[in-house]
């Protein structure tokens, strides 16, 4: 296993570099055109379809009557987990929450002396479709997906979450999914996934309920089905894999490092775990704690492929030109391992999230802290922003103009829509001005 090494001295080192990291966003062209073929099946034959594919690639004996979890299967799951776990989701559920209650917007309104009032108010949408990964065939349920999609959108106010994740060989589905969702109030559940999950979510089936939100990950079928129903549902965002990048100095552990490091490539053959660092002997250190650390990973021979591939040791001549770098990248997560990193916070301007001193690795942020650990991967971070309680909203313009509004401003009104070719436009606010 070896992580390839990089020299950054300037800015033409960089293509070299960028080239790298976009073979990460297009892995398989063919996929595009079976997603669209599963969204037309699944519009044109609903429940048929989604029991057609669970049948081929989930649970051969599935049937439609067990595509709807029974509600006593979801509250029946809480005696299934030990309450020591309980206790931990409970917590992780009441941080994430304390911090999205913190984003919360207000409806607003403002008044003139002539009577106009101007507003926005802020609504939640109805209802969200949360798609949840099974996880291996359900041995390793993603619950932290359903804590860090479903608690934006019930503190937004969403008056229904739909919940979907792919069943075991068995038709079920696993307690640990089950139960968290217990917790969090979700009682519409379902046993489908893939890209014919999100399709019933957007089209709706007899089953299952049509959505106007889509949220939660996924595999690239996941992911290229959100992408093809943009304009038709509103989706969190087209997340791609992981990515991690670590600024460090000498002050930091090497052990530590690798380890964080491999938080990210254990992931996915895709995710891409940098470390940018003015240090040579530290990364020579890193390099040699990855090689001893992968090798006693269960998904060991996962992160070594995706170090091999995608991975890198990015060495810079200084500090200064590390974040630079590190700004280039607009990583989804970036862990500032320095002797002092608050200094350095003001000067990152693209990333998802930033994870500060020697004591706060990744993992820290994805379970537990607070803040939402869907952010924005591929250099998207350099445009957009973490999951939040605003994706499930929508604002919506609120004008009520008074009679003087019209008679002061409306020749101005009529002569802007006038050129732009628009008579009727004009003639409207003129029929009130004279009147």
């Amino acid at each position: 296993m070896s992580c390839p090494v990089f020299q950054y001295r300037d800015e033409n080192d960089w293509s070299v570099i960028q080239k790298r990291l976009a073979g990460r966003k297009n892995p398989d062209s063919v996929v595009q055109d079976r997603v669209r073929t599963i969204l037309d099946n699944v519009r044109a034959h609903g429940d048929d379809t989604l029991v057609k594919y669970t049948r081929q690639f989930d649970c051969p004996t599935f049937s439609a009557s067990q595509l709807m979890v029974p509600h006593a299967d979801i509250t029946a799951s809480l005696q299934e987990l030990p309450q020591e776990d309980l206790a931990i989701l409970k917590e992780s559920i009441t941080n994430v929450r304390a911090f999205h209650e913190r984003q919360k917007e207000n409806s607003w309104w403002t008044t003139q002396p002539d009577g106009t009032i101007l507003g926005q108010m802020v609504l939640p949408v109805e209802r969200v479709g949360l798609y949840v990964p099974g996880g291996q065939g359900g041995s390793t349920p993603l619950i932290s997906s359903i804590i860090m999609n479903a608690v934006p959108a019930l503190v937004a106010g969403v008056e229904q979450i739909v919940m979907v994740s792919p069943p075991r060989a068995d038709g079920t589905l696993n307690p640990y999914i089950l139960a968290t969702a217990a917790l969090l109030g979700i009682e519409d559940i379902f046993a489908a996934g893939s890209a014919w999950a999100i399709g019933a979510l957007a089209y709706g089936t007899k089953s299952i309920p049509a959505c106007d939100v889509i949220a939660g990950p996924g595999n690239i079928y996941v992911a290229t089905a959100k992408a093809l129903l943009v304009g038709e549902v509103g989706i969190d965002m087209i997340a791609g894999p992981s990515e991690i990048a670590i600024v460090a100095d000498e002050s930091a552990n090497p052990a530590w490092l690798a380890a964080d490091l491999l938080s990210q490539a254990e992931h996915d053959p895709l995710a891409a775990a940098l470390l940018v660092t003015p240090s040579s002997s530290l990364a020579a250190k890193i390099a040699a704690e990855l090689e001893k650390q992968t090798n006693a990973l269960p998904r060991g021979e996962i992160a070594a492929r995706s170090l091999e591939d995608w991975g890198g040791m990015l060495i810079t001549q200084n500090l200064e030109q590390a974040i630079n770098l590190v700004n280039r990248i607009a990583p989804e997560h970036l862990e500032l391992c320095v002797a002092e990193p608050w200094p350095l916070l003001g000067k990152i301007r693209n990333a998802g999230a930033v994870f500060l001193g020697h004591h706060c690795p990744e993992p820290v942020g994805d379970y537990f802290a607070g803040p939402n650990h869907v952010l924005p991967t591929l250099g998207t971070a350099r445009f957009s922003s973490a999951l939040s309680v605003q994706t499930f909203c929508k604002k919506t313009s609120v004008i009520a103009a008074s009679a003087e509004y019209v008679q002061h401003h409306g020749h101005k009104i009529a002569r802007l829509a006038r050129l732009e070719g628009l008579e009727a436009h004009a003639r409207s606010v003129e029929i009130r001005d004279n009147h």
